[in-house]
């Protein structure tokens, strides 16, 4: 299992720095680390994670594809932002979603931290969801997520997996610093990929 981790860390990584840069590479590269992180966390029992991962899959076939169009369009991976409608209402759909999980999950399954697991599990998704939409507040949910999973890693001793979510928090606070200025850098936000 180990390295199995390894080579989900490593890729991971690569996914993280990749999306910072607005790389549409993000995309296969993060199909292959999160199939190996659901193997990995489905054997911890950690279940609304090792489903996410499933999602995630799905997700980055979405995301390449938008990423893909966007860049065929302009030339590059544009950079959006969501109006104060859209947090709230994405903000609410997350919690009413993470909370009906994590109390699903605590009924039927024996998983381990079911509330705190699915309420990482929710955020990953709508954040996910936002990158592959290019809007900039998903760095911000990312690094929720970095903060709460590093924690919940170490509980479960997953060590390799609580640095690497060390790792991505500080790769999150880059991308958002960097799609912050391919925003401020031109009024279109676009950026070369």
């Amino acid at each position: 299992m180990a390295s199995i981790e390894w080579i989900a860390t490593v890729l991971g990584l690569a996914c993280v720095a990749l999306a910072a840069r607005r790389s549409v590479w993000t995309f296969p590269i993060g199909i292959a680390a999160v199939v190996l992180l659901g193997v990995v966390v489905f054997k911890a029992r950690l279940y609304s994670d090792a489903l996410l991962q499933a999602f995630f899959v799905g997700a980055n076939v979405y995301g390449w594809r938008n990423w893909s169009r966007s860049n065929a369009a302009t030339g590059a991976v544009t950079v959006t932002r969501m109006d104060a409608g859209e947090r709230l209402r994405w903000a609410a759909v997350t919690l009413a979603a993470s909370l009906g999980w994590a109390a699903s999950v605590h009924r039927f399954t024996d998983a381990s931290y079911p509330l705190w697991d699915a309420l990482i599990a929710g955020t990953s998704v709508a954040a996910q969801l936002l990158m592959a939409r290019r809007r900039i507040e998903h760095w911000w949910l990312w690094i929720a997520v970095d903060v709460a999973s590093v924690p919940l890693y170490l509980a479960k001793g997953l060590h390799l997996f609580a640095a690497l979510y060390l790792l991505y928090l500080t790769l999150s606070v880059w991308g958002l610093i960097d799609w912050r200025r391919a925003a401020q850098g031109s009024a279109q936000g676009a950026v070369a990929v």
